[in-house]
């Protein structure tokens, strides 16, 4: 019988130099690895690559060491996600002001549907702090006005408690590509429009001054151009000639919680693939 893959990813990120590729390359081959995926991108002198690597035998700690050595060396942010078959994920639930995304995961959670290890909310402000004191789940305020800066603390609270899954349950604020390459295919966000039309802010308003007859949500994968990652999933409603802009609001919002909530429970059982920028559900 054929020995199974055990597969890792990692994500570095830096200061654009040469010879990064074939550096970290050149180690997987050293170790009888092959690479099964690799992405790269530099936004303003900045780089970031992700890459999926499969070995038969494999020895984690010495990968551990060879990687550290090469963060070293290039003077650049290298992680490893080792594949964990099994384990239960962790998962950061990042809000703003809006509560009814972290309400119904958080409803989820307790009635068993949502199955993780660790949950954590990340607010940019306090307001719905007694959201996750009722769950008796922790809640971190993170309000730097600078989003480098508040990016930096989030990342530290993400390591602290070794989260797998990010999910923006209507946070508010533009995530950099400094913070989305280092979660690559593992930030999910819902956003309150059929998706690629009314990207950006303000899209159940843009839907009703245009006249829409359909409006619905989109759950995506976040990458570094707004509203533009590998979509999940979506669904929608028809607009009534009685609509108003709130009435609209209101039933999207509700729809926005179910959506949000299904492709969090694709990606925790494992059935998300991400091939060519296209979301494929793996078969059972």
């Amino acid at each position: 019988m054929k020995k199974k893959s055990t597969f890792i990813e990692i994500t570095v990120v830096g200061k654009d130099r040469k010879g990064v590729i074939a550096d970290i390359t050149n180690f997987i081959f050293s170790n009888d690895g092959n690479i099964d995926e690799l992405n790269q991108n530099v936004v303003n002198g900045l780089f970031g690559m992700h890459l999926k690597a499969s070995f038969q035998n494999i020895h984690k700690e010495n990968i551990s060491i060879g990687m550290t050595n090469l963060s070293r060396k290039l003077e650049m942010e290298i992680k490893i996600h080792f594949q964990e078959p099994g384990r239960r994920k962790n998962i950061a639930i990042l809000v703003s002001k809006e509560a009814h995304c972290l309400t119904e995961l958080l409803d989820s959670k307790i009635q068993g549907k949502i199955i993780a290890d660790k949950v954590v909310v990340i607010g940019s402000e306090n307001s719905l702090e007694h959201i996750a004191k009722r769950y008796k789940i922790p809640f971190y305020n993170v309000i730097h006005k600078e989003q480098s800066k508040a990016e930096l603390e989030i990342l530290r609270i993400l390591e602290k408690y070794n989260v797998d899954l990010i999910v923006l349950g209507r946070y508010m604020r533009i995530l950099t590509p400094n913070f989305v390459w280092r979660y690559p295919n593992r930030i999910i966000n819902i956003h309150p429009s059929l998706l690629p039309a009314f990207p950006g802010a303000y899209a159940y308003v843009q839907a009703y001054e245009r006249g829409a007859k359909i409006v619905g949500c989109t759950a995506h994968f976040v990458t570094e151009e707004l509203d533009q990652g590998p979509i999940i999933c979506q669904e929608s409603f028809r607009v009534l000639p009685r609509d108003t802009i709130k009435s609209i609001q209101s039933r999207g919002q509700k729809l926005e919680s179910k959506t949000l909530l299904a492709a969090v429970l694709l990606y925790l059982s494992d059935k998300l693939e991400v091939n060519w920028g296209k979301v494929i559900l793996r078969k059972a």
